[in-house]
């Protein structure tokens, strides 16, 4: 007899349907697994047989065959001890034949037959969905399953003897509910935008740059407040849409960091170490994990000291920073990760930090600066749309004693601004943009019309400074921003005006 089992094989996020086929067959007792089995795949035959023991069972005397069909799909991960395990169960007539028909079964088994927690348990539970299928995960993981349907059936068991007892009859499973990560499961309330004295030029970035999601340069010396103003940036941010929670959750979950399978609508804030190789940021590795770029999906990604990154993992951020997604490609498969996300970066004016600073004179001459800067390719730059210069602060600054405003004021705003911009694309039929920064260059004169002054600017700062076709779009878009924050249908000249300053730097603006 052969017994047939569910299970997947994860694609980047993506779950594929991957049938476990178990022959119990006379010969010598041995166990095999064939169907372009990974190392922890390889190994589910020592684990399924010492759980199998512990639960009371034994291998049966005879010839076992494991197929992982189709054959021709990499398996990789110890998910598949628990389809394994259970379709030997049903080979050997512990457990009735057509009890895992209508179920994916995923987990990991432990030498004493309890289930681990396994990652991509959230995309499996959708692939089930899809396919009109119940899902058997780890107990661990039941409250990640149970975003995908109310009405899923769904088995989270402790341990084998837990789901074996569950379909003799002589025990019952409860379903998982949802659940969502609160302030008393390891959340810390986020920094206080008020906490920063002064710089209140780069505040107003930090407030455009967070309405529209556009990207984020701050240029200054040490100890200006570059980083401080960024980490207060997902303060003033919207929570989590249900589906920009349900895909930020998926990548969290195929990449084993989704705790307690407990969800959060808080958008994600990656500051990945400077030294950060280029697997690490785009992702790769041995199993094309998911990396920095798709962590920071529908969230934020914070680069501190961007000139001492390597410029070759930079540019590797070029094209993701337009399509949305990575590619990672490999002989024998391509993978996608979604990768849409808000760049935040900060960086000295040159290798001293104090270039252009009064009082200052660079050792290293104007060489010092140039050499710098020059670490990050003119292509990337083109792609960040607000370029801010923070200057030290004054001591007049630190003393202040009236209170800045506080993040709450600011998100209120932020929150304003996104829903104009929701509404608007939801009326042209294309809900699934939710910010200015991803409107498709095709529409942007529509949704972005300018008055004859700020066409008139906008003409005349294009020729002065001859930007790109690039450069005209963003700055449009800033300016779309602008003119959300303040509710108007149009975009007037001094939104043009305010734009282009935050896109151009002092000297390109003196040209």
């Amino acid at each position: 007899m052969i017994a047939r089992v569910s299970t997947v094989a994860f694609q980047g996020i993506e779950a594929k349907l991957v049938d476990v086929q178990v022959m119990a067959a006379p010969g010598k007792m041995s166990m095999s697994i064939v169907g372009l089995p990974d190392k922890a795949v390889a190994e589910s035959r020592e684990r399924v047989q010492a759980a199998l023991h512990a639960s009371g069972l034994s291998m049966p005397v005879k010839k076992v065959t494991i197929n992982l069909a189709p054959a021709d799909l990499p398996k990789e991960g110890s998910h598949y001890d628990l389809p394994i395990a259970m379709g030997l169960m049903v080979a050997v007539g512990a457990l009735p034949e057509d009890c895992l028909q209508s179920f994916v079964v995923l987990g990991e088994l432990a030498l004493d037959g309890t289930i681990a927690p396994v990652a991509g348990v959230l995309p499996a539970a959708i692939t089930a969905n899809m396919h009109d299928l119940g899902l058997i995960c780890p107990q661990a993981c039941g409250a990640e399953a149970a975003w995908t349907d109310a009405d899923m059936p769904i088995l989270n068991p402790r341990s084998l003897i837990a789901l074996a007892n569950h379909f003799r009859g002589t025990q019952v499973l409860s379903c998982p509910q949802p659940a969502i990560k609160s302030f008393s499961e390891g959340l810390e309330a986020f920094p206080d935008l008020a906490d920063v004295k002064g710089q209140e030029t780069a505040k107003r970035a930090l407030e455009v740059a967070a309405a529209g999601n556009h990207n984020l340069l701050f240029v200054g010396p040490p100890g200006s407040g570059k980083s401080m103003l960024a980490q207060r940036l997902p303060g003033i941010l919207p929570p989590l849409s249900p589906r920009e929670m349900l895909d930020v959750s998926m990548i969290a979950s195929v990449s084993g960091t989704l705790s307690g399978g407990r969800l959060t609508d808080r958008r994600p804030f990656r500051n990945p170490h400077h030294s950060a190789s280029m697997a690490a940021m785009v992702g790769g590795g041995h199993k094309a994990r998911p990396g920095e770029i798709s962590m920071a999906h529908h969230g934020v990604l914070f680069l501190d000291e961007l000139p001492e990154f390597s410029p070759q993992v930079l540019d590797s951020m070029r094209q993701p920073l337009e399509t949305g997604e990575c590619m990672i490609a490999r002989a024998n498969h391509r993978i996608s990760y979604p990768a849409r996300f808000q760049l935040v970066a900060a960086m000295n004016p040159c290798k001293c930090g104090m270039a252009g600073e009064p009082g200052f004179t660079c050792a290293r001459g104007p060489r010092c600066r140039s050499d710098y800067q020059a670490r990050v390719s003119g292509p990337l730059l083109d792609r960040i749309d607000l370029r801010i210069d923070v200057a030290a602060l004054k001591p007049s600054d630190l003393i202040l004693t009236g209170q800045a405003e506080c993040s709450a004021a600011v998100a209120q705003r932020v929150a304003q601004a996104r829903q104009r911009q929701q509404e608007r694309y939801q009326q042209l039929g294309m809900a699934h943009i939710m910010t200015n920064a991803a409107c498709p260059p095709n529409i942007l004169e529509e949704i972005a019309a300018v008055s004859n002054d700020g066409r008139k600017l906008l003409y005349d700062v294009s020729e002065k400074l001859r930007l790109s076709a690039r450069s005209y779009h963003r700055v449009l878009k800033v300016a779309r921003t602008l003119a959300d924050l303040e509710a108007f249908a149009s975009v007037e000249r001094r939104h043009i005006a305010e734009a282009v300053s935050y896109r151009m730097s002092a000297e390109m603006l003196s040209v």
